[in-house]
Formats: structure tokens, C-alpha cells, sequence
């Protein structure tokens, strides 16, 4: 397993080094840059701007100005943001955390609610509750997200007035005790972790009421039911078991694609992620910020994946990655 490992991360160096490339030229294929912009200021000398592109490289060939920001990324440093003003990995740092937490939740949510309500329209299928789930999910699986987001926050936000209409904390939240910045941390989490959770959370019912009717129908379970054993001891401990096997593995894939799916999301809240960060990074032409917040995605999407293989390996014996 710890040479497996070891070869994965070898292989994940590569791919961060074939995507940093590829996100590099496309980046540079864009027309204009940053400093583009302030070239249209009659107030800004253009001496200034040709020697604001000379300091940070970017009057030298493509291929040079790549070899400088990749040995500057592998000590730890991704360039300047010119919008923020500081070094990028100080404006991603937050952001970042800000994002994992959402998608840790929304996640950890999606999870503890899909998988058993999966199993219990399995074990009853074809009946009206069986339909009436099955309706739901594709309810959750046709909206939008903005539409969900825009929904919940005029139930919540604006007719009830019980959530807050976005953001990631209260304007009074320096002066909170520990609790209180808790728990208005938490509020602030609802929507966006509900919105994110919905969409996903219908899928994974869908595949786990599949995977379930497919291991129900095995000999091993029919053989199992003969020996006497509950209906619960064969549904959790025999069936649910290998059909948990496709699941884990589309774990992997959902921190890549709740990144993704969270960039729109966090734009409509006001939340303070890396997807919100990387629409103003791009629309802002700051290449040093695209290029680190893409790199910071990538990173989660690999380690999603292998993350997602040694969960596969510990809970099933029969899996062995040599």
C-alpha cells in the first residue's frame, strides 16, 4: 500500500505539472492582461505600466515567464495579485478554508442523508414512499442551484427572516463571544450548504437505491436470508457493504465538482470562497491568482481521488493496490 501510495503522489506531481501548463497557455491565449486595463487610464503613465510588465516577467516570452513561475510554485510561492495587492497564496489561504468547509458540510450532509434513504427505497421497492423519493430526487437533480439558492433565500432570508441573506458572518462578529461567532457561523452555512447538498444528495440516492437492487438480487443474499439471519443483518451488513463500493469512488470526484458547482453559488451568497475569488481573478485578467487558485483545485480534485482509493481498500479486504 505505501509504495502504491508513494507512486500515485509521483503520478499526481505529473498532473499538476501537465494541468499548470495547460491552464498557463490557455491563460496566456486570452487576450490582454491586468495591466491592459490600466493602459486605457490616460492618468497612468505607460512608463509605469511597461515597467510594472518588466518586474513581474511578463514582457518575456511565454515559455520563460512559465519556467519562472513554476520554480517560484515549487518553493511555495505563486506570484503577486495585482487586484489584492499581496502575495497569493495570503489571499487563497482563507478563501480556500472558506470553501473546504462548505464542501466538507455540504458533503458530510449529503452523505448522512442520501446513502439511508437510498437503502430504504431499495428494500421497498415499488411502493408509494419507493415512488414518492424517487420523484423527489429527480425534483433535486432538475434545479438549478441558483434557482434553489434564490428560492431559499427568499423563504428564509426575506419572507421569514431567519437566515441571513449571505456572506460568511454578521457585521457584529469581532465582538462575539466564542459561541455566539459559532453559531452565527453556522447560520451563515445553512443556505449554502443546503443548496450545494440538494443537487448531490439526489444523484447519490438515485445510484444507491441502484446498486442496492442490483446487490439484493445476488445469490450470496438469498443465501444469507436461508440461514435465518434479520432482514437488517442482511440489508447493513451484507448488502449495503458491497454496494458502498461504487459510492466511495464517486467520492473522489466531489470535491472537484462541488468546487466547481460552489463558484456560482458563492457569487449569488456574497461567500467569501475560492470559487467567488477565482470569477473576480479572471475577470480581473490577474494571472498569478488564476494560476493559483486553479493549481489549489487541482490539489483538491487528486487528493479527493486518492483519498477516495484507501477508504476503497480499508473497507473492502478484497482490494489490494500493489
Amino acid at each position: 500500500m505505501i509504495h502504491y501510495v508513494i507512486r500515485r503522489l509521483l503520478l499526481s506531481v505529473l498532473l499538476l505539472l501537465a494541468a499548470s501548463l495547460m491552464a498557463f497557455l490557455i491563460l496566456k491565449a486570452t487576450p490582454g492582461d491586468y495591466f491592459a486595463m490600466l493602459q486605457a487610464d490616460p492618468r497612468i503613465p505607460q512608463e509605469y505600466v511597461e515597467a510594472m510588465r518588466a518586474e513581474y516577467g511578463l514582457d518575456r516570452p511565454i515559455h520563460v515567464q512559465y519556467g519562472m513561475w513554476l520554480s517560484n510554485a515549487v518553493r511555495g510561492d505563486f506570484g503577486y495579485s495585482f487586484a489584492y495587492k499581496q502575495p497569493v497564496s495570503n489571499v487563497i489561504g482563507t478563501r480556500l478554508l472558506n470553501t473546504l468547509i462548505l464542501n466538507i458540510c455540504a458533503i458530510t450532509l449529503t452523505w448522512f442523508i442520501a446513502i439511508p434513504v437510498g437503502v430504504y427505497a431499495a428494500v421497498r421497492q415499488y411502493s408509494l414512499r419507493d415512488k414518492v423519493l424517487s420523484g423527489v430526487s429527480f425534483v433535486g437533480m432538475s434545479l438549478p442551484s441558483f434557482f434553489s439558492a434564490l428560492l431559499l433565500l427568499y423563504l428564509f432570508a426575506s419572507v421569514l427572516d431567519v437566515l441571513p441573506p449571505g456572506g460568511l458572518y454578521s457585521v457584529q462578529f469581532p465582538q462575539m463571544s466564542a459561541g455566539e461567532k459559532l453559531a452565527d457561523l453556522a447560520r451563515h452555512l445553512v443556505i449554502p450548504v443546503v443548496v450545494l447538498a440538494l443537487a448531490a444528495m439526489a444523484s447519490l440516492q438515485r445510484i444507491t437505491r441502484g446498486n442496492m437492487l442490483e446487490v439484493l438480487g445476488q445469490q450470496y443474499v438469498s443465501t444469507a436470508r436461508a440461514k435465518g439471519l434479520s432482514e437488517r443483518q442482511v440489508v447493513y451488513k451484507h448488502a449495503l457493504r458491497n454496494a458502498l463500493n461504487p459510492l466511495i469512488t464517486i467520492f473522489g470526484y466531489e470535491f472537484g465538482a462541488l468546487l466547481s458547482g460552489s463558484a456560482l453559488l458563492e457569487i449569488i451568497l456574497d461567500y467569501p470562497g475560492l470559487g467567488s475569488l477565482m470569477y473576480t481573478a479572471v475577470r480581473s485578467q490577474d494571472q498569478f491568482l488564476v494560476m493559483g487558485g486553479f493549481m489549489m483545485g487541482a490539489c483538491m480534485l487528486l487528493a479527493g481521488n486518492l483519498l477516495a482509493e484507501l477508504i476503497l481498500a480499508w473497507v473492502d479486504p478484497r482490494i489490494s493496490y500493489r
